[in-house]
Formats: structure tokens, C-alpha cells, sequence
């Protein structure tokens, strides 16, 4: 079955469609309406439209769906406790609660238009609702920054990335304009994957530009380009077919994902292609990532059933996968797969059926579920079209949950 490419004319999200050059960051146009959006006011009541608008980027704009706002402005409404200090990082992360997760969870629940933290024992112990519906919905990936202060968050329906600072739960930054798709200085044409790199610099692939961006936040100038608006084949890094990851590695490499062919590459960050390899046995790969040693590749295929495979780039032999066609083990359209430190289990993001999961590395079992199959909600245990996911290494909220 052929490999479902974002066009123009499909779906407006790639990873919703199965189910049913450098320029200029934000101009002061956007940082005006997004400021004038945040504000107290406008949270408050309706804005008042003006009675000239102001001249816009050029750009085309989207109509916004009942599908693409979901469940509006909610939140679990549970009391959130104290956060604590930062005192680990991805080399030397707080103490492990062990299996069957060995780390809090930071999940994008994209139809809930939120960030939601989750331990080990579920309870709910950050939440980031949106403030305003139209600068902040339907968020689908996020990724904490390398100190762990901020998240990168990327929103393809809304093109448009963000930064929102942790413990203030505010949103700092934004790169897009929301409602409004386009190649042109400061827009973006389904933005997926957003990452900050250890330079502070944000990253992400902007999908249906056939491109991937390196864009620093200080002055929203974009710092790298690969790939090219409207020449969408593998040919990296000039060009590429529909990129929808783009994941740091640990010396810096990037690991560029193309939905299109099922490519595979990793990158340096002066644009020279180490490898590229086409991922074995997927159909519509996910924003691949490095297993915790950083020697092979896992990746989840956005399918229906859906597969996790862990393979060696050098070989394309497969290490490990899993794959089941029926029933509640079955997952429909994952669209993140990770290997966890400490156990060496795997943590996927079961978009469709509404969870996150966590699959025994050995037994191939199911042993840790947030949401449930087929369930949607914004209660405590619930989620609505999860997208993304990131562990919390930095924060020690097991001393917290347990005094």
C-alpha cells in the first residue's frame, strides 16, 4: 500500500489523514497579534476586530475545523503540587522509579490543546492548558529543552512552533503564524518535530515546505536550511520528501526522518549526510530517534496496525519489533516510539487509541497505560489524539509525591 504524502489538497494534518530558505522568524506583525492574544483581555472576551487590517506576511489562510480546535480550552483540574529544582540532565538524570516507568512523562495531548505531566504512578503533576485557541492548539510534539527549563513544541495545524517556559507555564516564543501556511519569511506549512539544541537554537520539520529549519529564537533568524519549497524528493540535504522528524543526537548529528520512500538520515549540522538508509519494514515512519546507546535507530510506523522497529543503520537488520494485528495489544498509528533509559523497555505514543504505552522490551507485553482504547477525555487518566512525548530526567518528583 502506497505511503500517504501530505499535499495541498489532503487532510490538514499528516497524522490525521489515515484516520479519517532562510528568511526572518516572527515579524513584529505576528509578536503584535500574538502579545495583543495572550493579554488578560483577550482571554477574557472576544477581540474587537479593527476596522482596517494591518498588511500580513504572505502567506495563505487556513479555515479552522471543529476537528482542529478539539476540546477547546481544558484541563484535568487536579490541585498540581510544588515543582521541584532541577538537579539531573540526560547524562545524569534524578533517581529512577524502575519499571515499569522509569521517569515522569511530559505528553502533547493534541486535541486537548495541552502539555500534560505524568508520573510514573499517573498522578498528574504538571499541566500547560492552552491560553488562547488561536495562538496555542493542538501541540503534537514537545521535548524539553537540555537543561530542562524549557519545551519545544511544534503545532502542524496551526503552523506555527512555540517555546513554553516550565516552571512559569507561559508561552515565550513563537515562530509561524497560527491559521496561516506558507514558504515565504516567518510561516510555515505543517511544522512537525521541535526540538531546542544545545546552543539554545530551535529545530523543526516543516513537512509540507519539504524542509527542515534551524532557526535561533534571539532573533528569529533562520540560522540552516535543508531541503527546498516544492522540490519534495530524497536527495539530502538539498532535498527532501516530506520531512516529519528531525531529532537531535547527543554529539550534535541530527537524525532527519522523510515520510516519503521511508527515509532515514543522519545529518551533521554543517549539512553533511553521514548515512541515509531507507527504515526496513515501514511504510510511513514517525520521527525516528537514536536508542539510548546512539548506535541504532528506532522508529514507529504511522499505520493502522502500527509497528516499532529498532534496526542498525549500518546493516538495516532488524534488532527488535513489534508488531500485533488485532486486538487491545494492537496500536493504530503510533506516531512516537523511544527506548527508555534504565530498563531498556519502549515508550510509544498510541495516537489513535487515545494512550501512551510502554511495551516489555522482552515479552513484548503492555505494562504501563495512560488513557484508554478508545476513550477520549481531559479527566485525570484520559487523553484526546495524544502526538508527542518526552521523559522528565531533570526534576526529582518521586521525593516530591512521596513526603
Amino acid at each position: 500500500m502506497q505511503t500517504r504524502i501530505p499535499s495541498p489538497s489532503a487532510s490538514p494534518n499528516h497524522r490525521t489523514a489515515a484516520r479519517r530558505t532562510s528568511g526572518c522568524g516572527m515579524t513584529a506583525l505576528t509578536f503584535a497579534i500574538i502579545s495583543m492574544l495572550l493579554s488578560p483581555a483577550a482571554q477574557t472576551s472576544p477581540v474587537t476586530p479593527r476596522a482596517e487590517k494591518p498588511p500580513q506576511a504572505a502567506g495563505i489562510e487556513v479555515k479552522v475545523t471543529p476537528e482542529m480546535t478539539g476540546a477547546g480550552m481544558v484541563s484535568s483540574g487536579v490541585t498540581l503540587p510544588a515543582i521541584p529544582p532541577v538537579t539531573g540532565n540526560r547524562k545524569t538524570p534524578v533517581a529512577s522509579w524502575g519499571k515499569p516507568l522509569p521517569y515522569p512523562i511530559v505528553i502533547a495531548d493534541r486535541r486537548n490543546n495541552r502539555l500534560l505531566e505524568v508520573a510514573p504512578d499517573k498522578s498528574i503533576v504538571w499541566e500547560f492548558p492552552s491560553p488562547n485557541l488561536k495562538v496555542y492548539r493542538g501541540n503534537e510534539d514537545v521535548n524539553f529543552s537540555a537543561d530542562g527549563k524549557q519545551l519545544a513544541v511544534s503545532e502542524e495545524d496551526n503552523f506555527d512552533v512555540h517555546i513554553v517556559d516550565y516552571e512559569k507555564r507561559a508561552l515565550t516564543w513563537t515562530y509561524g503564524i497560527p491559521d496561516t501556511r506558507g514558504s515565504s519569511d516567518g510561516l510555515l506549512n505543517y511544522p512537525d518535530d521541535a526540538h531546542l539544541l544545545a546552543d539554545g537554537r530551535f529545530i523543526t520539520a516543516d513537512i509540507r515546505n519539504c524542509r527542515v529549519l534551524i532557526i535561533d529564537p534571539k532573533d528569529n533568524k533562520v540560522i540552516s536550511q535543508w531541503g527546498t519549497p516544492g522540490k519534495c524528493r530524497h536527495d539530502p540535504p538539498h532535498e527532501l520528501a516530506y520531512p516529519n522528524g528531525a531529532t537531535p543526537m547527543e554529539n550534535g548529528d541530527i537524525l532527519v526522518t522523510e515520510i516519503k520512500g521511508a527515509w532515514i538520515s543522519r545529518i551533521t549540522r554543517e549539512g553533511q549526510v553521514v548515512w541515509s538508509v531507507k527504515a526496513p519494514n515501514i511504510r510511513y515512519p514517525s520521527d525516528a530517534f537514536p536508542t539510548v546507546d546512539g548506535r541504532q535507530v528506532i522508529v514507529a510506523d504511522f499505520w493502522k496496525p502500527g509497528r516499532v522497529v529498532i534496526f542498525d543503520p549500518a546493516t538495516r537488520k532488524i534488532t527488535w519489533d513489534y508488531f500485533v494485528k488485532d486486538g487491545d495489544k494492537m496500536l493504530d498509528h503510533c506516531s512516537i516510539a523511544r527506548e527508555l533509559p534504565d530498563t531498556g523497555d519502549i515508550l510509544v505514543v498510541d495516537d489513535l487509541n487515545d494512550r501512551v504505552v510502554v511495551i516489555d522490551r522482552k515479552t513484548k507485553e503492555i505494562i504501563w497505560q495512560y488513557g484508554e482504547r478508545g476513550k477520549k477525555g481531559f479527566a485525570p487518566g484520559l487523553l484526546n489524539y495524544p502526538d508527542g512525548v518526552d521523559l522528565d530526567v531533570f526534576r526529582n518528583w518521586k521525593a516530591v509525591l512521596r513526603k
